[in-house]
């Protein structure tokens, strides 16, 4: 169901999740049409900073000497080092085009959800957020478990559909259409009506008032993506 929506800018915030550059340089873990992802990310952050939005950052980083112990499965390589993200890759640093300026705070985290890191509920609390925009990589995975968090925390998500991506666009769009099935006091957006959002606009926006609105086959996936 769309409806109406109108957000207090002055209670929204922008995290920015994993957009480091593994993820178009590392042939294990690229992301496909992450450039584009990029560009809208950089679109959103400059709107967002223009309004005086805050601007957040989140990064995967893994010591393979400090996962815990209550994780004794996570992926290693022959040396030992984790699978992917590995704090002495050069590769685990944020793309330039989406970098932290101006001080804006990055939150390590060594775990899919950015609410790893602890400091991230806090701050937001501090700030009084009421309305978390949520935009990164990988859709199904770190995007999907801070979204679902965010909303057990009771932040209001604005997921921009278009400002995500996966190593495939279906695994993108079903990692969609799954998180708007329980999107529960958010909604689903793409770049622009995001950006027309920071800017004081009302946009007509995906809401979820009950679990389950969309059910998809194979064949109907990128109808329904198109239409959240």
């Amino acid at each position: 169901m769309k409806a109406r929506l109108f957000i207090p800018a002055e209670k929204a915030a922008l995290l920015c999740i994993d957009l480091q550059e593994e993820h178009r340089q590392d042939e294990r873990y690229l992301v496909e049409g992450f450039g584009d992802v990029l560009e809208r990310v950089s679109r959103l952050q400059e709107t967002a900073r223009e309004r005086r939005v805050p601007v957040l950052h989140a990064a995967f980083v893994v010591d393979a000497e400090e996962v815990p112990a209550s994780r004794p499965l996570h992926p290693r390589g022959p040396d030992g080092k984790s699978a992917f993200s590995d704090r002495h890759d050069p590769r685990t640093e944020i793309c330039a085009e989406v970098a932290p300026k101006g001080g804006e705070p990055v939150f390590f985290k060594s775990e899919a959800s950015a609410f790893g890191n602890r400091e991230l509920k806090a701050h937001l609390e501090e700030l009084g957020i009421q309305w978390l925009l949520i935009a990164g990589v990988w859709t199904e995975a770190c995007v999907d478990l801070t979204v679902r968090q965010a909303v057990d925390f009771g932040f209001r998500v604005l997921l921009v559909k278009d400002a995500c991506g996966s190593g495939t666009l279906t695994m993108h769009q079903v990692a969609i259409l799954n998180l708007a099935n329980r999107l529960y006091g958010g909604a689903v957006v793409d770049c622009q009506d995001a950006c027309a959002l920071l800017s004081g606009q009302g946009v007509d926006a995906r809401q979820t008032p009950r679990p389950v609105p969309l059910r998809f086959r194979a064949e109907t996936i990128n109808e329904l993506y198109e239409g959240v």
